[in-house]
């Protein structure tokens, strides 16, 4: 640049002596490679579906009354789509997979035609209220500064600590997928677990499989239950029995584990897989006299108590009360039943946001600010849904789709129920680990596997149960979620360390998964 000084040249060698050779190049660092995020995965996957429909014969299956497909009709149709439009369909995937219309005659989906709504605009919008309503309660402070008296106040009892973090942690999992937001309880764990004389792989085992756990055991989880129970063409409630009994053994197996490895490092230290870092060791007497957090004020006591009731009410809204309490699937609703899906809920919970932050005095201002920063915030999970969903339709339209159900209907046909919902378990595992994002994998998956329990007679509930435990499973390890990565970084443990320590769990839990997803399509 004119003005700079150029740089100086290297000054003579000494008479006598060589020249002095020069520096050797350093090469510049190699990049590392980034998984693409969820976004890309699935852009990619709609190419390739895209594709694959033109070399996939088109065929279709006589439907019941109820719109399912009966097993053995399946025959070939003919083509009704030239190149023009399936480049059209292509081309209009993202439009359709937010509000596509399927025509009651053809079957075909459009964003001009006239039947039912094929499109995920109500489970987009009802990410976005969700969002939002997280936002303003996290905003609060309210969520944050309990947790963080739950741990100072557990202190001095270092197993009733791990008990109690992972449990909360686990219960916030269960119903709105606490995940991501446990990244900023490391700065917070990590010293007390190591005052206690644990070492930081207890701290990011409380954290992750806490609320890990939690999110594998989803009960009424929207991004992973709810996004899945639509995609399956089931209500929320449906097989919520099951997936309770499972959170609850589940989360005492788990947090029961953690324990068991934070007390055999404190008796033995040199038993820890991770080892301990310079200072570590000093944590004890630092930790030991930390201040104690702000006490709770009465707002954020009116806010957590809020927060419990609009969970406990969403829960209520969507149980089918009658099918559960008689086992008849086909019980006629009790008076009290609301029978609510997603556009009842995202209303409640756009409600409910602008009541947290009435409750929290925030003004106009500061609510409308941080009510459409929350929705913004979780704008990439709900597009995820409609790309997944675009999938689907490029698929419908090419009548692909009963093709592929064709394909592994006879290895369904015959199989004990037990043994189909195992099956249904590990055939997610591998696209779990390439779309880590659990509302895309259920959109993309479900309208697929959710038709096999109907060749099985088995309860599309089943599938969706053991679809999400194979999510869940494979995100407590996986290197492509930033839960687990940016958790281990957080608390400065190796990946290889982490593996180390949770792969027993890992097995212990997919044993457990496969029973209670053989039970539920027994039984269920």
């Amino acid at each position: 640049m004119t003005g700079q000084r150029p740089p100086a040249s290297p000054p003579a060698p000494p008479a006598g002596q060589a020249p002095a050779s020069p520096p050797a190049e350093v090469p510049p660092p190699k990049r590392r490679f980034t998984f693409p995020s969820a976004l890309t995965v699935l852009a990619v996957v709609t190419l390739a579906v895209w594709v694959l429909a033109f070399f996939l014969p088109p065929g279709t299956y006589d439907r019941s009354g109820a719109g399912s497909p009966v097993q053995g009709s399946y025959h070939r149709a003919p083509s009704t789509q030239g190149f023009l439009d399936r480049l059209n369909d292509l081309f209009l995937s993202p439009v359709n997979g937010l509000y596509g219309i399927r025509d009651t005659t053809t079957g075909k989906v459009g964003p001009d035609l006239t039947g039912d709504l094929y499109g995920s605009a109500g489970v987009f919008l009802f990410v976005l209220a969700i969002g939002a309503f997280i936002t303003v309660v996290f905003s609060t402070g309210a969520l944050d500064r309990g947790i963080g008296r739950l741990a100072h106040r557990l202190r001095d009892r270092g197993a009733l600590l791990i008990v109690g973090v992972m449990a909360v942690f686990s219960l916030l999992g269960t119903v709105e997928g606490f995940a991501e937001e446990t990244l900023g309880f490391y700065g917070l764990l990590v010293p007390l677990m190591l005052a206690l004389g644990f070492d930081r792989l207890v701290a990011t085992g409380a954290i992750i499989l806490g609320a890990g756990v939690g999110v594998l055991c989803s009960t009424v989880n929207p991004f992973a239950t709810g996004v899945a129970s639509s995609a399956a063409e089931i209500s929320l409630g449906d097989g919520i029995a099951l997936r309770f009994v499972m959170w609850l053994v589940l989360t005492v197996v788990t947090i029961a584990y953690v324990v068991r490895y934070a007390r055999r490092v404190r008796a033995s230290p040199d038993r820890s897989l991770c080892g301990f870092l310079p200072g570590d060791r000093d944590h004890a007497q630092t930790a030991a006299g930390a201040q104690e957090p702000p006490a709770l004020t009465g707002l954020h006591k009116t806010v957590l108590v809020t927060v419990a009731l609009v969970f406990a009410f969403m829960i209520f809204s969507v149980i089918p009360w009658a099918g559960a309490l008689t086992g008849d699937a086909q019980a006629t609703p009790y008076g009290f039943e609301l029978g609510w899906s997603f556009p009842e809920l995202a209303a409640m919970f756009l409600v409910a946001a602008v009541l947290v932050g009435i409750i929290a005095r925030m003004g106009e201002q500061k609510l409308s600010s941080t009510l459409v920063q929350g929705a913004a915030d979780f704008i990439s999970p709900a597009l995820v849904i409609v790309l997944a969903r675009g999938v689907t339709v490029i698929m419908n339209n090419s009548q692909v789709t009963d093709t592929v159900l064709h394909s592994i209907e006879g290895a369904v046909s015959g199989t004990p129920s037990a043994l189909f919902g195992v099956m249904v378990f590990v055939v997610n595992l591998p696209l779990a680990f390439l779309i880590p994002s659990s509302s895309g994998h259920a959109t993309l998956a479900m309208p697929i596997l959710a038709p096999l329990a109907d060749f099985a007679d088995v309860s599309r509930a089943v599938v969706v149960t053991a679809w999400q435990a194979a999510s869940g499973w494979m995100n407590l390890w996986v290197p492509t979620t930033a839960v687990v990565m940016g958790g281990i970084s957080l608390a400065k443990v190796g990946y290889d360390r982490y593996l180390r320590f949770v792969w027993p769990l890992l097995a212990l839990l997919s044993v457990l998964i496969c029973g209670f997803v053989a039970l539920g399509a027994v039984f269920g």
